[in-house]
């Protein structure tokens, strides 16, 4: 039986992380006491007793709990943006050309952003395809569900909606755009994992739904059909993700962001006409976009069904 560790379980990604590996009988879940939890000994020896060790930490705590893991076999898998675009951490996206034996042999795993992971999965397999030139100016905005933003936005969501009344509650009944500054900080993995030379200009939303992300990125003078067949044939029978071909058809001509709520999958699509072109990535931003991603960068670690454990269709 493995031994599993996470660092950081108080958070919302710790926490479903754990929920989902409870109810598995091939994994032990090592725990510390209440009082322990910020004891450094106690991490210590409780990151290095593991095969498996989740950071669900802020940046730099997750940077000094790594620094105390001195066993060769703990896999590490960091959910912070500590380590995303550091030398010697392998990028948890195992859909990416080469990515899945590459985390396989790994005992740094970076787990994506959730932004960052519907822009890479429209984006990369475009440039490799040279679809898409490395110094191409792109945009993108996206929508997600509140509980990305935490226990306290989750808090402020649940304690505005419905309420009415005055304007500070009435914002939260649209969507909330933010990153204003265009310094969002998923934006250095986009950069390096989709090996382009320009930072999109990218607008994140908040929605008044609970979970559910969409990724919009626009191009512009392309072939639909190729770029269609390039995921096609990227996605096919790969993990979590797929191609999905007009998806607007069975909801009316709209596209939701709570589409794959609850669920670990991603789907991509690509809509509009020749003259302008838009790339949709649609998951759960706690699913394929946090703890479902997580969950399955171990798996493929451990040498298990990737899948074990995820909520798959």
């Amino acid at each position: 039986m493995k031994r599993v560790f996470i660092d950081g379980s108080a958070g919302t990604t710790g926490l479903r992380i754990r929920e989902r590996l409870q109810a598995r009988g091939d994994l032990e879940i090592v725990v510390l006491p209440d009082e322990l939890r910020k004891d450094v000994s106690a991490r210590r020896d409780a990151l290095n007793s593991s095969d498996v060790a989740f950071l669900c930490l802020p940046d730099a705590a997750a940077v000094e709990s790594a620094a105390l893991v001195d066993n060769k076999d703990t896999v590490v898998i960091d959910t912070s943006t500590a380590h995303r675009t550091v030398d010697g951490w392998e990028y948890g996206f195992p859909e990416l050309a080469g990515r899945r034996e590459r985390i396989a042999k790994a005992k740094r795993i970076a787990n994506p952003g959730c932004h960052a992971s519907g822009f890479v999965a429209l984006v990369e397999p475009l440039v490799r395809a040279g679809i898409v030139k490395k110094g191409e100016q792109l945009s993108a905005f996206s929508l997600t569900g509140y509980s990305g933003g935490g226990k306290k936005m989750i808090v402020e969501y649940e304690d505005c909606l419905g309420t009415g009344g005055d304007l500070s509650s009435r914002l939260f009944t649209g969507g909330r755009q933010y990153a204003l500054g265009q310094s969002h900080k998923h934006l250095p993995e986009m950069v390096k994992v989709c090996g382009i030379s320009h930072a999109p200009c990218f607008s994140p939303v908040v929605v008044p739904h609970y979970s559910g992300m969409e990724v919009t990125v626009f191009l512009f003078d392309r072939d639909l059909s190729t770029i269609k067949d390039c995921y096609r044939e990227y996605y096919a029978d790969n993990g979590l993700m797929s191609f999905v071909d007009d998806p607007a058809v069975d909801e009316g001509g709209f596209l939701s962001s709570a589409a794959l709520s609850g669920s670990d999958e991603m789907e991509v699509s690509v809509l509009g006409n020749g003259g302008r072109v838009i790339l949709v990535a649609r998951f759960d931003n706690l699913g394929k976009g946090a703890s479902g991603a997580a969950i399955q960068n171990m798996n493929i670690a451990l040498g298990c069904d990737e899948k074990t454990g995820l909520v798959c269709r």
